[in-house]
This record gives C-alpha cells, structure tokens and sequence, in this order.
C-alpha cells in the first residue's frame, strides 16, 4: 500500500541530548506568546483519524501553530477537503494495516495517536474479530507509529507522542470491552515510550477526555438506546453523562488545546501523564 509523504521541513530543533541529558526548552518570552500557543514552525505533525472530531481539531490547531500536518485516515475525501482548505496534507491509510500505518509516522516531530472506532456489545455477544480489529487499530496500530517514529526523535532530541486516550483507559463501562481493553493497553504503552524516551528529549503522554462532540460518540446513542432498552433522546444524560458530575459533552477544541500545549515548552517536563478532561468523572 502507497501512501503520500508530508513535506519535511528542516526542524528547528535542540541539540540531542548528551550523556542521558536531555535538553532544556526555552519558555515563552511573555504570557501573549503562551496564549498564541505553541510555535511549532518547522515542526512535522502526523495525526491519525484526522478527517472528523478530535483528529480533525488537532490537525487544524498544530497547523495553526505552524507545523506541516500529515492528515491520516481511511476517509480519503474527508482528509482530501482539509487539505484543499489550507489544512496539512492528506495522507489516506488504513492503519489496520500495519505496514502502512509505520510508514506514515517515519520522520514525524509530533506524532497524535487518535484514529478509534467503538463496538457496544456484552462481553457474551461481542464479535471476536472486532475485538480483535479494534485493538489492531487502537493499540497495535500506535505501537507502530511510535516505533516508527521515534528513530528521528531520538537523533534531533526532541519529539512529542500525545496518545488521544479516553476516560475509559481509567475507567470501566459495560459493553465497552474491546474499547476499554485498547485505550487501558494505550495507557500502559504511553508510559513505556515516556520513561525509554525522557533522557532522549522525547515526552509520551495521554489525553483522557469523557463524551465528546464527535461522530463516533453520537452513533453510540443509538447503540446504547438499545442495549439499556431506553429511548435515544434519554442516552447522553442517562448513560453517557450519568458519573459525570459535569452535564456536557466537551467540545473537540477543548481536546485540541490541550494537545498543542503537550507540544509546547511549558510542557516539557510533562511525561508519562494521563490527562482526565473528565468533568470529574474519574474523581467522583
């Protein structure tokens, strides 16, 4: 499988860290500069399921920040109109092939693991192969992006892995077992990278949003009318918002900030967190 490389454009970046040291960033000259975000100029991106909710977020707010963004998703036309409106370079791929999804990832400054898709079945009903494709897709898949990528974070000393999590890789939920099972496995993996990559200049972290404003949480609300036999107009605050003490669903720009701050030097000794944007779901 072919697929299209994002312009490298010359890094800007530190010296590589020596003798297990790694290199100290530069903060921001004034509070305006932090509040403009990250300057991520000469920086490469790559963002999975970049076509739609939180993927497409991300991938317009590092480019916003200056990076060259490669857009990848299996939705060729939703990752061709960003292109065409000014947003990175399409780059369609489906990650679950395995292959493929290292290739994209090969000399990426900043790697966004966020392509997911969601099953809602009891654990007796579940379809095995879609167990299986969705940890392919959600877990296998970033071990492979990383690993691709990090050979030229570790020669520039600098890299950014910021794996899009959920609140499931904290907590359970019923009929979520496939789901639950990849963003946990997530988790442990991001704290791997984080502590092989910290005397390299390199910071593995995960974001840890509940429900979502996205495509793939408002197909749920059908799915969970029918397995709590509850009409759909009664889903989100029956059951997707039910241990959220805050009673909204978070807006994928929330989600996005958070990424391009994880890439800026006021977060540079942040490494090997888990991030709740939970409404403090997981502290309830």
């Amino acid at each position: 499988m072919t697929t299209r490389e994002s312009p490298r454009a010359a890094p800007s970046a530190p010296p590589a860290a020596a003798a297990g040291r790694t290199p100290v960033e530069p903060l921001p000259a004034d509070s305006a500069a932090a509040a403009r975000g990250p300057d991520l100029r000469g920086r490469t991106a790559v963002v999975t399921g970049a076509a739609g909710g939180i993927g497409r977020a991300c991938a317009e707010r590092l480019s916003a920040s200056g990076a060259a963004v490669l857009l990848v998703d299996r939705d060729a036309d939703g990752v061709q109109a960003l292109e065409e409106a000014g947003t990175g370079t399409a780059a369609p791929v489906d990650l679950t092939d395995l292959d493929a999804a290292a290739e994209v990832a090969r000399g990426a400054d900043i790697l966004v693991n966020n392509a997911g898709v969601q099953t809602v079945a009891p654990i007796e009903e579940f379809p095995p192969d879609r167990f299986a494709l969705i940890l392919r897709l959600m877990l296998e898949a970033p071990f492979r992006l990383v690993q691709a990528a990090l050979p030229h974070m570790y020669a520039q000393g600098w890299g950014r892995i910021v794996n899009i999590s959920s609140v499931h890789g904290l907590r359970a939920s019923p009929y979520k077992s496939a789901y639950v099972s990849a963003k946990h496995g997530l988790e442990g993996f991001s704290k791997v990278a984080a502590v092989e990559g910290a005397a390299r200049g390199v910071t593995s972290n995960c974001i840890n949003p509940g429900y979502v404003r996205t495509p793939l949480v408002e197909a749920q609300i059908a799915e969970q009318a029918r397995a709590h036999a509850i009409p759909e107009d009664e889903v989100v605050e029956a059951v997707l918002l039910a241990r959220s003490p805050l009673k909204r669903l978070i807006e994928p720009a929330e989600v996005a900030a958070m990424a391009a701050y994880l890439c800026g030097p006021e977060a540079s000794y942040v490494n090997g967190a888990s991030l709740a944007m939970d409404g403090a779901w997981s502290a309830s």
